[in-house]
């Protein structure tokens, strides 16, 4: 079982990667790259280093060349980023090379909550070329943009007519496949809000469904099943598995929990406004659930880089275009600041001096703020986490930070400081966060919409 501290050890990385990959023949090589020459992507964690710089810590990195495998993850205006991100994340880190087409005349496209997400090319661009799995995310009205656009209709029905893997999750099986005739004699499931539009005598209430080289999912909780049922499909069992340990999907977090102590009151009579601050290397899962989720509950939310420029690479490659800069961002007071994880991003928000006078007002002000997975550190090293449990292990030094860690908690909260393990268990934290919020009653709807098992027991200490 994976580490749960902010550093996982490369070794067990390492041993699990070559585990994977001992079936195949021909290793070409373990390379050094930086995230936006990386071809395939590691199985592994994120770089020590930013994305925009040479790693100075090597990290596992595959090129291996007879099991490269091409996915296409084509997206539009109002596209589930929750749904498009979790398969670009995923697939990478299977080893596939993914290619986020926008079906839009731009490459930048704003998803159905909000988020903007820089796709790699214009959908045109893939017209010609020969992929190993195309899978549609759904929203709405992304869905509908996917369904008429020309070029991807034209590429999926090659995809299917060749016997080659296609999947769609959410709506798009109903909005986007069906009306190409796609889903003919095919079980297929999908969102709940859109089942009634499959075909009645095929259509199949479970969170996966395989039917050929056709594999659908029902929405954004689902997300993670579906992209490591495709990474199943194109690299095996044994690869699929080794990423789901690597997200916390595996062994204890089958039951997740979520542990409160000084439970304070965090309910609020206006709109709650919320600032999560970014960098190049941020989990672009975690920075995209949060800010879905959050928004989803009538949430605030201004995502905010400290890097110079709007945009920034995440930490699996995914482009985010935020919405201000943090030093035009910190002119403004939030009820909460959260930061998402990713070992690089967390390094390079520690070290922006607009965060820390922001953080350190926030904690003096008595207002909330958290961290996923790796920044937890940046809390830690700000001096924000003293005599507060938590959910990571702040320090592998720090003796007292480790006795503080609630062993068997993926989300921990401690009077108005809020942590949890990231990744996969990122959903929970943001509806953790909704709970206490506004109560039982709109984290249990927002859930609903995101076909997510909502376990509202808050464990008081």
């Amino acid at each position: 079982m994976l580490s749960l501290g902010v550093s996982l050890s490369p070794t067990l990385t390492e041993r699990r990667l070559m585990s994977s990959m001992c079936s195949v023949s021909t290793m070409v090589a373990l390379v050094s790259l930086p995230v936006s020459k990386r071809k395939p992507r590691s199985l592994g964690l994120n770089a020590s280093a930013s994305p925009s710089t040479e790693p100075t810590t090597p990290y596992i990195d595959v090129d291996v060349v007879s099991t490269s495998k091409k996915v296409l993850v084509p997206i539009g205006y109002g596209t589930e980023e929750i749904e498009a991100v979790v398969l670009v994340d995923v697939l990478r880190r299977a080893g596939a090379e993914v290619t986020l087409a926008s079906v839009e005349q731009k490459l930048e496209v704003e998803g159905s909550s909000g988020t903007k997400l820089l796709a790699d090319v214009l959908i045109s661009k893939c017209a010609e070329q020969v992929f190993d799995l195309v899978a549609l995310p759904g929203g709405m009205p992304g869905a509908v943009r996917l369904r008429d656009c020309v070029t991807l209709e034209k590429i999926m029905k090659r995809q299917a007519e060749d016997k080659r893997l296609y999947g769609a999750i959410s709506m798009a099986p109903a909005i986007t496949l069906l009306p190409w005739g796609l889903l003919t004699r095919k079980k297929t499931t999908g969102h709940p809000a859109f089942f009634g539009k499959l075909p009645t005598f095929w259509a199949v209430k479970t969170n996966i469904q395989i039917s050929g080289e056709l594999t659908t999912s029902r929405g954004p909780g689902t997300s993670f099943q579906f992209a490591l049922s495709l990474a199943n499909q194109l690299f095996g069992e044994t690869t699929a598995k080794t990423v789901e340990e690597v997200l916390l999907l595996r062994d204890g977090y089958q039951n997740p929990k979520t542990e409160e102590f000084n439970s304070v009151d965090w309910s609020l009579n206006r709109t709650p406004r919320v600032l999560m601050p970014v960098a190049n290397g941020s989990e672009e899962v975690e920075v995209v659930t949060i800010a879905d989720v959050l928004r989803r509950a009538k949430v605030d939310v201004t995502v905010a880089s400290v890097e110079r420029s709007l945009r920034i690479t995440a930490s699996q490659g995914t482009k985010i275009v935020t919405d201000k800069l943090i030093g035009e961002a910190a002119e403004s007071s939030y009820d909460l600041i959260l930061l998402p994880g990713g070992h690089a991003g967390s390094e390079r928000l520690q070290k922006s001096k607009h965060l820390k006078k922001l953080l350190k007002e926030q904690q003096e002000a008595g207002r909330i703020y958290g961290a996923a997975n790796s920044s937890s550190t940046v809390l830690h090293k700000h001096g924000l986490l003293r005599e507060k449990r938590t959910v990571v292990y702040i320090s592998e030094t720090d003796g007292r930070a480790n006795d503080r860690m609630i062993q068997g908690a993926e989300v921990v909260i401690d009077g108005n400081v809020i942590t949890s393990l990231g990744l996969a268990t990122v959903t929970n934290f943001s509806l953790a966060i909704v709970s206490k919020l506004f109560g039982h009653g709109r984290a249990r709807s927002v859930s609903e919409g995101l076909v997510h098992e909502y376990r509202g027991n808050l464990k008081a200490s």
